[in-house]
């Protein structure tokens, strides 16, 4: 009851704040709750994340390859052998950009990284835009690995998996994995004639 009225507490003293820091939490051995906005160490879990400082405008021209992130991109994809022009069309595709972004399906981040796709390439914060993007990014480098090269098979797969990509021998009949094929390769295009 003490932790509820706690926990009831913080959040009020939190609510009005327009700007702040992700908030972890660490129960210890006695059974007393310590909050920090640092991550000491392993003990400490994400207990509420950080909201936007201010509200957004009402129309934002959403992910366009610029600015800060663009830059990480164009950075990391040169460090590592990739198009960034690809790249660029999947975090479009995927999130518009949006670090927040959640799909249906569970998928997390700018890159829209599933659960298990966050833990093969060591994301443990798939909300963090640098490290989703890096993971991203070495996530589709090896689907370019595993189907030679064809960016068309490893966009499909980068949607409907891999092992679907390879049972049907290609794009798999599925209306969505088309059209989000169709759709990154249209801004896969795009951003290829800006670079």
């Amino acid at each position: 009851m003490v932790y509820l009225r706690s926990l009831f507490i913080i959040s009020l003293i939190l609510w009005p704040m327009s700007a702040g820091a992700d908030i972890y939490k660490y129960v210890d051995g006695d059974g007393v709750v310590h909050f920090s906005n640092v991550r000491h160490n392993g003990n400490y879990s994400l207990f509420m994340r950080e909201g936007p400082s201010a509200r957004p405008a009402a129309k934002t021209p959403g992910y366009d390859g610029s600015g800060w992130m663009g830059d990480y991109v164009n950075r990391y994809c040169k460090a590592h052998d990739m198009p960034p022009a690809l790249v660029h069309a999947i975090i479009k595709a995927e999130s518009d950009g949006r670090r927040t972004a959640v799909s249906s399906k569970g998928a997390k981040g700018v890159m829209q990284l599933m659960p298990f796709t966050s833990r093969q390439m060591n994301v443990n914060d798939p909300f963090d835009p640098i490290e989703n993007v890096e993971g991203g990014i070495k996530y589709l480098k090896g689907l370019l690995e595993t189907f030679d090269g064809n960016v068309t098979h490893a966009v499909a797969a980068y949607n409907a998996g891999p092992a679907a990509v390879k049972k049907y021998g290609g794009i798999p009949p599925y209306k969505e994995t088309r059209l989000y094929v169709q759709r990154v390769l249209g801004l896969y295009r795009k951003y290829s004639s800006i670079e």
